[in-house]
């Protein structure tokens, strides 16, 4: 991954919160904006969004709270570096989410697999529009939508929940992979194949499409690493 230039953010206006704080940070941190590692200095950006220090420690503490930082009893707050345990683990939860989002759509217990597959077409027609200029950052940003909308046609505030913070973490690692895949048609096709065993209502052949997309995933993340040394 290259690094990036350092993050700046725009001050926020009088009505905006924490909330809004945690988001912009939640955005750079998953975008490779702010790096793994890096420490978080409070006078900074509260100068940056041009708040004090209140709301900017509440959005640190959602985050902390999430799992995107970690804190040093008398360092301060970085953020997370995600090392090959916490990517098999990241992929492997999931996998469990998303085989349980599948099995609930296929069932009729949600979302009807037909609206199911629409819902998720939107995603898919990103990625294939992306794919088609070489724009490998919004291809994953699709990716990331095409998931996000899986699990939320399940219909489970505990799964969407559940999903979230392992989302924002795959995108930490999607910024590794932006140039893991020479043909990003690959990935488009992978999700169209997904969709379609959805549209079918076939839990089987979907919930063996996610799981292979998923492993694959992994796999090429870690041999990237292991490249770089």
């Amino acid at each position: 991954m290259t690094v990036s230039e350092p993050a700046t953010f725009a001050p926020l206006s009088r009505q905006s919160t924490a909330e809004l704080i945690a988001d912009r940070l939640r955005e750079a941190i998953t975008r490779g904006r702010l790096l793994p590692g890096q420490q978080l200095g409070e006078t900074s950006l509260a100068e940056q969004f041009g708040v004090s220090r209140g709301p900017l420690r509440e959005a640190m503490q959602r985050l902390l709270a999430e799992g995107l930082l970690r804190s040093e009893r008398h360092r301060g707050i970085f953020v997370i570096t995600l090392t090959e345990v916490d990517v098999h683990d990241v992929y492997r939860l999931r996998k469990a989410i998303e085989r349980v989002a599948i099995e609930q759509i296929c069932r009729g217990d949600a979302a009807t697999a037909g609206d199911a597959a629409a819902r998720l077409a939107v995603a898919v027609e990103a990625m294939a529009a992306a794919a088609a200029r070489h724009d490998a950052t919004a291809v994953a940003d699709a990716d990331q939508q095409f998931h996000q909308v899986l699990v939320a046609c399940a219909e489970s505030p505990r799964l969407h929940r559940a999903m979230r913070t392992l989302l924002s973490e795959t995108r930490m690692l999607l910024s590794e992979l932006e140039d893991a895949y020479p043909d990003l048609g690959e990935q488009v096709a992978e999700h169209i194949a997904l969709r379609d065993a959805i549209a079918a209502g076939d839990r089987v052949a979907a919930v063996r499409l996610a799981d292979e997309h998923l492993d694959d995933g992994a796999r090429r993340l870690l041999a990237r690493r292991a490249a770089r040394g």
